[in-house]
């Protein structure tokens, strides 16, 4: 039996009589005070201090699932400093003179950058050194050093080495000769130190090919000797040693005649944001696919050490790599650990997460025609993972071989290296449906997923379309125009997180199925715009951007401001990924200063400060960090019992509205608002378990029960109670 979660309904000023609410004069202060800004890079600095808090704390998730964390983690601070850093470099170097909000100059910026990721990397290989590895060791699964290996395994590994990674390795020699060689972004290198007997001393760099896993996996000394090297342990051993400690005790097959004297890992990232002169390009797809290749080659912003390699080596590295000491990081372990998730695979269920089964609406069960469900209940909505991603794969496929159906239109901006959303676009078109699909190009570190899909959907005759000219199209949609008796009709689902069936099971987002036929008009006139020549600006009830977006936010805003001078009660509850954007935090510092209530759930970076007196005091800001990635964008307006709430693919960000195309829909069913408001934006700003809370200065604490309160984990709760938004059961 499902209950509903009790939450106490926002505090509200009390108005005067006169409407407005009674209260000290506030203080008069510019809202574009430096001071009431927070950096946006250290913000993402402290988000990704949340998601490692996740793997120092054994009470908080199952073994397997901290390693997970931190493997996020350092895969997260890659990006950081291949997107981030390097853009703050590209300023300096360029003498940008303009500042964020917050004031910072690019130099003061990346000072700061350094000054609080130390510690974090710290932690976070000191959490792998003598926290993780000792505890994994513990339930039998062991991540070796070479020198912890026996007799048969040295052996084994020995011929794994001949057959099937020396053919695959290339020594490049560093003298006079021979150039410094190109390091390729985020490869992992040996710096390798020879004694030549007629030359001295020589240095030569080993890049360990990304085809190698890094983690070999070796079955148990008492087996050693009945595997054969291809392949090596099953599938059931849990045995693994680093694959650069393989090589490293193997180089004198390497470097044969020469004494080698130590080698010592090393890792290089690079600026891997992508700059196309799209107004110049011929042929986006082209140029795409060739920017894609230079990543590797673009400037390197951080060189990561192990902390034995003698200065001389590393001064070397520094010289010829064109680094500033401030971006040399020495760690004291292996380098690289993202590639820890590959010790996810281990089959341990009792080291991992519980699974359960997501929520399928009878009327969306397999065998029943999902048209027929959307016509009847007009609109549904579903939230993933706790409801199953099915119906959307089905509602496609049922497109793609259903005579009525004439046209499919949609946007694709993460698939997938796997991708059953392409799947059944390209059954569509076998089956003669006229499909016209947005693929977008620019959807970073997906290029070459995307690329590929653009190809394969032009092969087979669908209208594909790259994006738009200066613009990432990043809007969930997608069109089914259907013949019925009373005739067209058009079936839209729009959603706040990608077509993807993968990170449909690990990030929250909310698809939205409805036949609103003011939506379907609208939302065939954005693909208009997107397919052909349209200046339009004004839609029937979506908000899009670029365009009016912002404007129709903030003046939702101030209305929320008008109602509560008049009536009291005001209320703002917004859940998004980031909240960067000036205006958008001057309207919502505007309502608090008005006695508005705002509280704000935002995952990752946050540029508002909450809790100033006479400023901010109304606002709360929380964030969700736990098993999944909380994705959805809801934007929720009290306006004095007439409810409005959007929902869709845009945060609060510049990049969001200035320079993407963005929707947001409106949840116009008083039941599914009602349930969306209650069982999901509440539950989660309610949680005292998962949630952590911003503090005016910028530092996060983890909200604990108070005394008397029952522990509240949002996501926890979804699971046991998923479904329970689905007014139609």
């Amino acid at each position: 039996m499902t209950t509903e979660v009790e939450i106490a309904e926002p505090h509200v000023l009390v108005p005067s009589e006169q409407g407005t609410e009674s209260s000290v004069p506030l203080p008069s202060i510019s809202l574009d005070e430096p001071s009431l800004y927070f950096n946006r890079e250290l913000s993402l600095l402290q988000f990704n201090y949340r998601v490692l808090v996740e793997a120092l704390h054994e009470d908080r998730h199952p073994l397997l699932e901290r390693v997970k964390f931190l493997a996020i983690f350092f895969n997260n601070i890659d990006e950081f400093f291949m997107i981030r850093v390097s853009g703050l470099r590209r300023q300096l170097a360029a003498g940008v003179v303009d500042t964020p909000p917050d004031g910072m100059t690019p130099a003061e910026q990346l000072a700061a950058i350094r000054r609080d990721y130390l510690p974090l990397f710290e932690a976070a290989t000191a959490c792998w050194r003598n926290d993780l590895q000792p505890k994994l060791r513990a339930e039998g699964i062991n991540v070796l050093r070479y020198r912890d290996l026996k007799g048969k395994q040295r052996r084994l590994m020995r011929r794994h080495f001949e057959q099937e990674i020396f053919p695959v390795l290339t020594p490049l020699a560093f003298d006079p000769g021979h150039p410094f060689p190109h390091i390729s972004n985020l490869s992992l290198n040996l710096a390798v130190v020879v004694e030549d007997p007629l030359k001295g001393r020589r240095f030569a760099r080993v890049k360990i090919p990304a085809v190698l896993p890094r983690l070999i996996r070796i079955p148990e000394e008492e087996r050693a000797d009945t595997y054969e090297t291809l392949g090596l342990g099953s599938v059931s051993d849990t045995n693994f040693v680093w694959s650069e400690d393989v090589i490293i005790e193997n180089l004198d097959l390497l470097f044969p005649g020469l004494h080698v004297v130590a080698a010592y890992p090393f890792r290089v990232t690079r600026d891997a944001d992508l700059e196309i002169e799209e107004d110049e390009a011929a042929d986006l797809l082209a140029s795409i696919e060739e920017s894609v290749g230079m990543r590797q080659f673009g400037s390197a912003v951080r060189l990561e050490v192990h902390k034995a390699m003698p200065k001389d080596i590393r001064d070397i590295l520094l010289e010829n790599l064109g680094i500033a000491p401030y971006l040399l990081y020495t760690a004291e372990g292996p380098v690289g650990l993202s590639q820890l998730m590959q010790l996810t695979e281990v089959a341990a269920p009792d080291l991992k997460d519980p699974p359960f089964m997501p929520y399928i609406s009878k009327s969306l069960s397999s065998g029943r025609s999902i048209f027929s469900a959307v016509r009847r209940r007009r609109n549904i909505l579903l939230y993933h993972p706790y409801d199953s991603f099915s119906p959307v794969i089905d509602f496609l496929l049922e497109a793609a071989r259903d005579p009525a159906v004439l046209a499919i239109k949609q946007t694709l901006y993460r698939v997938g290296p796997n991708a059953p959303v392409v799947s059944a676009l390209l059954e569509a078109r076998e089956n003669g449906k006229q499909v016209a699909v947005l693929v977008e190009l620019k959807a970073r570190f997906d290029e070459a997923n995307n690329i590929g899909w653009a190809r394969a959907l032009e092969r087979a005759g669908v209208h594909v379309i790259y994006g738009l000219v200066g613009l990432k199209t990043h809007a969930k949609l997608l069109m089914v125009v259907r013949r019925e008796h009373d005739g067209l009709v058009r079936y839209v689902h729009m959603s706040t997180g990608n077509y993807n069936a993968s990170t449909a099971r690990v990030y929250t987002d909310i698809g939205y199925f409805t036949v609103d036929p003011d939506i379907g008009s609208d939302v065939a006139d954005l693909f208009n715009s997107l397919t052909g020549y349209s200046r339009k600006q004004h839609y029937r009830k979506l908000l899009v951007a670029p365009g009016e977006m912002r404007e129709q936010m903030i003046r939702m805003i101030h209305r929320e401001i008008a109602v509560h001078r008049r009536h009291g009660g005001g209320y703002l509850a917004f859940k998004m990924n980031q909240l960067v954007d000036p205006d958008s935090i001057k309207a919502l510092y505007q309502a608090s200063r008005a006695g508005v209530k705002v509280d704000l759930q935002i995952r990752g970076t946050c540029c508002i400060r909450p809790g100033l007196p006479g400023i901010s005091d109304n606002i709360t800001v929380t964030s969700v960090v736990g098993r999944f990635l909380e994705h959805p964008r809801i934007y929720y307006f009290r306006n004095n019992g007439d409810e409005e709430m959007l929902m869709g693919s845009a945060d609060l960000m510049p990049r969001n509205l200035d320079r993407r195309v963005e929707t947001l829909f409106p949840i116009e069913d008083p039941d599914l608002l009602h349930a969306v408001r209650d069982k999901i934006l509440k539950v989660h700003l309610k949680d005292n378990v998962q949630a952590w809370r911003l503090l005016p200065d910028g530092t996060y604490e983890r909200t604990r029960p108070e005394p008397g309160e029952e522990p509240l984990s949002s996501q926890s709760w979804m699971i046991q109670h998923r479904g329970i938004w689905d007014h139609d059961e």
